[in-house]
Parts: structure tokens; sequence; C-alpha cells
């Protein structure tokens, strides 16, 4: 898939305030590699070959200290609204579902903002499904993070809806973690792991559940 440029979706104004935050900084691995002045090109470059499996899915608050000095000016961006989704391209899309849904989460861990975009992220993927694009890509971890805001979602409709795609756009883990999450939802709702962080009530049977060891993702 070739990096298109998420540069075209956001707002000349989005735009030209993203480009002068990404500067040439010790902290900031993207803007010391010139091989593209690409935003989407940065943004896919840090996530899928500068990071590593165990940092996308542990808590490292060094990592995710790396990911808001490099990244967080323009995930706010994204969450602002302030993009272009009618004019993308395939790496486009990617890259501001990764901002949105993954991202956010390091940035924002702990705290409600880590799913303030999942809505908008999970539109992005049902756009790169209408188009075809998830199903069309050769690569596994670019499938698997496209299809991961279903994973998120609180929607039992969107959580049935992923298990097929899961399982035939990724591998066995991810879609053991996909059927994990949708139990959860089947019974709850919701994730109660959540109910702290967002001001939620947990009801009693959401407080047995999570006393039991594996019960938070």
């Amino acid at each position: 898939m070739t990096a298109g440029g998420l540069d075209r979706s956001l707002s000349p104004k989005a735009r030209a305030q993203a480009n002068l935050m990404i500067k040439p900084t010790p902290s900031n691995p993207i803007a010391q590699q010139q091989r593209s002045p690409s935003l989407t090109a940065g943004v896919l470059r840090f996530w899928f070959e500068q990071s590593t499996p165990k940092q996308w899915f542990q808590k490292d608050p060094a990592y995710d200290l790396l990911i808001t000095s490099s990244f967080g000016a323009l995930v706010d961006l994204a969450l602002a609204g302030d993009v272009d989704m009618q004019h993308q391209q395939p790496a486009d899309n990617l890259a501001l579902v990764l901002l949105l849904d993954q991202f956010t989460r390091h940035i924002y861990r702990d705290t409600p903002n880590a799913f303030a975009g999942d809505d908008l992220a999970l539109a992005l993927t049902e756009q790169a499904l209408r188009a075809g694009w998830v199903q069309h890509c050769p690569d596994a971890n670019y499938r698997k993070f496209w299809l991961m805001p279903m994973m998120h979602s609180e929607s039992i409709e969107v959580q049935r809806a992923s298990l097929t795609l899961f399982e035939r756009h990724t591998d066995a883990d991810t879609l053991h973690f996909a059927k994990r999450h949708c139990e959860i939802i089947e019974r709850f709702g919701r994730f109660p792991h959540r109910n702290a962080i967002l001001k939620r009530i947990s009801t009693d049977d959401e407080i047995a559940f999570l006393a039991q060891p594996g019960s938070s993702f």
C-alpha cells in the first residue's frame, strides 16, 4: 500500500499547523528521518517499522511519552475533526485510524480522552471496508489495526459483524481477543474496565467480573 498524504486529509489550516509540529528534535524520530515529507508515511513508519508488538500492547510510560511528544498535536487535530474523509488514499485512512484509535490510548491512557477518537476511527474503518481497502491489503498488521476500532466498539452489532472480518483478515491470536471483546459486550453491553475512567457506575456483576484476573485489556 503506497503512502498517500495525510497532509491532504487535513484542512489547509490544520495541515500548516501539523507541518510546523513535526520538527527535528531529539524526541521526534520521525522528523529526523527525511525519507518522506508525508505525515501519513511518518505515522505508518513509526507504528509498523519503528515500534514493536510489545510496545503496541503493553503499558510503557516512556513509549507513551514518545508518542505524545512526536504526534500529540497531530492527534488533537484529528480528534477535533479537522480532517477530510472524502479525499483519502488507503494509507491516509489507516494513518488516521492509528491516530484516533491507537495513539489516543497511549497519549491519554487512563483518561476519558483515550476513547475520544473511537467513533471517528470506526467510521474510517467502515469507509475502508466499503472501499475494499482492508480486504485487498497484503499486510497482515495493516489489516489488524484497520479493524481494531471494531474490537473497541461498545456496539454489539459492530462486535458481531467484526468476528467474520477478524477471522478472514487477521491471525488466530487477534481473533481470540476479538471474541473476548465480543463476549464482554454480549454480557454487559459495555466494557466494565472503562467504567471508572468514564465515571460510570459499575453493577455488582461488573465489579465481580473486574475482580477476575485478565478481565481488563
